[in-house]
């Protein structure tokens, strides 16, 4: 099984400047700086299409058509070697997230994906402002708190945090994904990353793990 939350072993977390650092990337997310253009050889052709529409026309459906795109894509024997780890290191997050978290940029080599899937989709569809972008799945889902777009009804689209014990506390986040719809029968169908043996997987999941949704803010 794949390890889903970026590991502590980049460096002893220091809880006070996780805080400190999430505050800080929320001010940075709510400008809607420019996307980071990267080259990234795992690009498929439903992303090109995507990306031409403006960040104002972004949906939850142009989202999941990208993200859905990468169904398949799996990391090596040591864990990284996808494009979401390539394109996480070469982006100016990483630096933030380094001074924030510790380590280096190097360590992302061969982390725990999921929160850089669910960025790079985000990134690919030009709606990075209002996706987020992170490689720490407690600080991503604690960004869409503090910015008053968290809640517990599943949508299309909606950024997925899930604990494995059932906890509903934000600090117990294992994973993360794109939710693609409801089931209403106590179930979500979602596209996450890191998952499974280490790949980019639709699943089945049962609502009793989510802690919460963060919500994009889609046109339509």
């Amino acid at each position: 099984m794949a390890k889903n939350v970026l590991s502590h072993a980049l460096s002893p977390m220091n809880i006070s400047r996780i805080a400190v650092g999430a505050a800080v990337a929320a001010g940075a997310f709510l400008a809607g700086s420019p996307a980071f253009a990267a080259d990234d050889t795992g690009d498929r052709a439903p992303v090109a299409a995507a990306v031409a529409q403006k960040p104002r026309q972004i949906t939850a459906a142009a989202v999941l058509k990208v993200a859905e795109s990468q169904v398949g894509v799996s990391e090596n024997a040591a864990g990284g070697g996808t494009p979401f780890h390539q394109w996480y290191m070469s982006s100016p997050r990483a630096k933030e997230t380094v001074a924030r978290d510790g380590g280096s940029i190097g360590s992302y080599a061969n982390a725990p994906w999921c929160a850089m899937f669910v960025s790079w989709v985000g990134e690919k569809v030009g709606a990075r402002p209002t996706v987020g972008w992170d490689a720490y799945t407690v600080s991503y889902a604690k960004w869409f708190e503090e910015n008053g777009r968290w809640g517990t009804t599943a949508k299309p689209g909606a950024v997925v945090y899930f604990s494995w014990s059932g906890s509903k506390d934000l600090t117990d986040i294992n994973h993360m994904g794109f939710v693609v719809k409801d089931n209403q029968d106590g179930t979500i169908s979602t596209i996450e990353g890191n998952t499974g043996n280490g790949r980019v997987e639709e699943r089945i999941r049962p609502t009793s793990q989510v802690v919460g949704y963060g919500y994009p803010q889609y046109q339509g």
